[in-house]
């Protein structure tokens, strides 16, 4: 009450207060790309500061003589307080939102730049010199290299734009789970140029078989091992182990040695344009479309995904949870 009096007694403290705080995420909001959404917040922070004006005015001239007035004027005070927090935490979200998006697009940029950059050079050497055969096939070699790099940025945002197609129909089929994941860890292997042991694979005695489309999964699990493989050592060691649980699903965990994650990040990560920001992160490139992509394909097929790890450095598991047929 000792509160509500001295912001009585200095409406102008009051007015002056409110109306920095909304012309500070004004100026935020005009980098907005939602500005129809931004600017019914801003109309309504102008009327909340008229509304508060209203009050301090009207309280100071009546001098508290009216108690229903008092009663009105602590209600509408508590809900200028409220309408204020809401809509900071709005302009919060959108303002971390729009610095999402930027880092995306750079990240974009920077993945689709490189490799056009070094195809180019690599062809105008091809073009202006004699090379030797020997050295002719690794140029050839590193182009098919940064091809494929290429390749595989564009499919990854054109699959996530995809995954946002609600009445996107599944081409269902009868998947086994075993060979999918094997015929996966083959490409991830010649992705990444690795030996045989850096991947195992440890599958149950039965065999184990879902209904879904063999694609869709078939880029998630690739995205899972394009994320720890990217996350981790000079030697990655992935180890994919099936489980199939009483209740009529099955559970794949892929657990990697890389830089692991806090706590605090587990569910962030698999959120649109999300990246860690911790320096290990930042140093490696990406999108941050992988494990939404992840998300979105597993959940489609009345799965889960959830992220475990015991803090940097100590490695991660992906546990992701399918039905069985």
């Amino acid at each position: 009450m000792a509160l509500l009096f001295s912001f009585s007694r200095f409406p102008a403290l009051l007015v002056f207060l409110l109306f920095s705080f909304f012309l500070l995420f004004s100026f935020k909001v005009k980098k907005m790309r939602r500005r129809k959404t931004a600017i019914f917040f801003l109309v309504l922070g102008i009327c909340l500061i008229a509304l508060a004006v209203a009050l301090n005015v009207g309280w100071i001239l009546l001098n508290l003589r009216e108690v229903a007035l008092l009663v009105f004027g602590i209600i509408f005070f508590a809900v200028i307080i409220t309408g204020v927090v809401l809509n900071t935490i709005f302009l919060l979200r959108e303002i971390r939102r729009n610095e999402q998006h930027d880092a995306f697009l750079n990240a974009v940029t920077h993945e689709l730049k490189t490799p056009i950059a070094s195809i180019k050079l690599y062809l105008e050497t091809l073009k202006t010199r004699s090379v030797a055969e020997d050295k002719r096939r690794e140029f050839y070699d590193v182009m098919l290299a940064d091809s494929n790099r290429l390749l595989s940025t564009v499919e990854q945002v054109l699959q996530a734009s995809r995954t946002k197609e609600k009445h996107r129909q599944l081409n269902i089929s009868e998947i086994n789970l075993g060979k999918l994941l094997d015929e996966t860890i083959k490409i991830a292997q010649t992705r990444y140029k690795l030996d045989e042991t850096s991947i195992k694979l440890t599958e149950p005695a039965e065999e184990i078989k879902l209904a879904g489309d063999a694609a869709e999964l078939q880029t998630a699990f690739t995205n899972l091992f394009d994320n720890a493989v990217k996350y981790s050592s000079d030697e990655p060691k992935i180890l994919v182990r099936i489980k199939k649980s009483s209740d009529r699903k099955v559970q794949i965990f892929f657990k990697d040695n890389g830089i692991g994650l806090e706590k605090s990040e587990l569910k962030r990560i698999f959120k649109r344009f999300y990246r860690v920001s911790n320096l290990p992160t930042q140093e490696k490139k990406g999108t941050g479309l992988g494990l939404f992509i992840v998300k979105a394909i597993i959940e489609k097929h009345g799965g889960r995904v959830r992220a475990d790890s015991n803090g940097e450095g100590k490695g991660s598991t992906f546990i992701v949870q399918l039905p069985v047929k």
